[in-house]
């Protein structure tokens, strides 16, 4: 079998270019000692092939132009791991209705317009401020999740999010408790989940910052991995990761999930289990190509 595997822009890759990049080449390594070729590219080459014959697709890229790209490839029956409308569904707005509208725990959130004033919303979540997240994609910059803490900051920081052509935010309610980051694949057995404090693996320090230090709240983990499996059902990924808040009583919402993160600290054994279940996905995919040719002549093999 021959596949595409697309590799993630480095500007995608915000503070994780290189863990990134290990985990794409460990679970490619793992694939091809199978005996499955794999061509290799980047998001840029993948957009300019002329010989591309509707092989699965291995990808971790995200670049609008290529998600595009894939979710018609996707549409008329090519395999892609992860699905390429998940990885849309994963952009911050949409991720948010999806995953309000299904009850997957979730903090109180509002979508609006960058040109609005939010003041009332300080109002609506109370203390200590807000959480203000860029809605038409993942965070790129560090400014494009960031929390405001006066209405003059919140406003401030929109304006900034207009001029630069963003033109909805997820407003959020700040949530109390531990940031707990976690790992997933659909079909395997696998969930990491972790505290990044203890180990220095995070994007930002603000929960930190406004939550004191981790302590280590007890939790049902077996609960955490069912929410989080629900939550990229969701969304429609099966490579996924996130970010969590456990509460002082245990419970807990999820802040965030993404499409196919880094496992920078479980790298080889997520490895394995992505390499797994994409060794599932293919031959499903084969079975499913047999099937169809025993009614048609006109099925192509990859």
């Amino acid at each position: 079998m021959r596949v595409y595997g697309i590799w993630r822009m480095n500007d995608f890759s915000p503070n994780h270019i290189n863990n990134d990049a290990a985990i794409f080449k460990a679970v490619i390594e793992l694939v091809e000692k199978e005996g499955v070729t794999i061509t290799s590219v980047t998001e840029g080459a993948f957009l300019k092939l002329e010989d591309y014959n509707d092989e699965p697709i291995i990808t971790m890229g995200r670049s609008k132009e290529l998600v595009h790209h894939l979710k018609m490839l996707e549409r008329r029956g090519v395999l892609i791991i992860n699905s390429a409308q998940g990885i849309q569904n994963c952009f911050r707005t949409l991720m948010t209705q999806a995953l309000l509208q299904h009850g997957v725990p979730y903090p109180e959130s509002e979508i609006v317009a960058t040109h609005s004033d939010i003041g009332y919303l300080f109002d609506r979540f109370g203390a200590p401020g807000i959480w203000i997240k860029r809605g038409d994609f993942h965070a790129v910059h560090k400014e494009d999740v960031s929390f405001a803490s006066t209405k003059e900051e919140a406003n401030n920081i929109l304006a900034e999010y207009a001029i630069r052509g963003i033109d909805e935010a997820v407003i959020s309610k700040h949530l109390f408790g531990d940031l707990v980051k976690f790992y997933g694949v659909d079909g395997t057995d696998f969930f990491y989940c972790f505290h990044p404090y203890d180990l220095n693996h995070h994007k930002y320090a603000a929960y930190e910052q406004i939550n004191g230090l981790t302590a280590h709240y007890t939790f049902d983990k077996e609960a955490l991995q069912q929410t989080a499996i629900r939550a990229a059902q969701v969304l429609g990924v099966s490579i996924y990761g996130g970010d969590a808040i456990v509460h002082a009583d245990g419970s807990f919402h999820i802040i965030d999930l993404n499409d196919w993160p880094s496992f920078a600290p479980c790298r080889e054994q997520g490895a394995e289990a992505i390499a797994t279940h994409i060794f599932n996905q293919f031959s499903n995919y084969i079975d499913h190509m047999i099937y169809k040719d025993e009614d048609s002549t006109d099925i192509n093999y990859v």
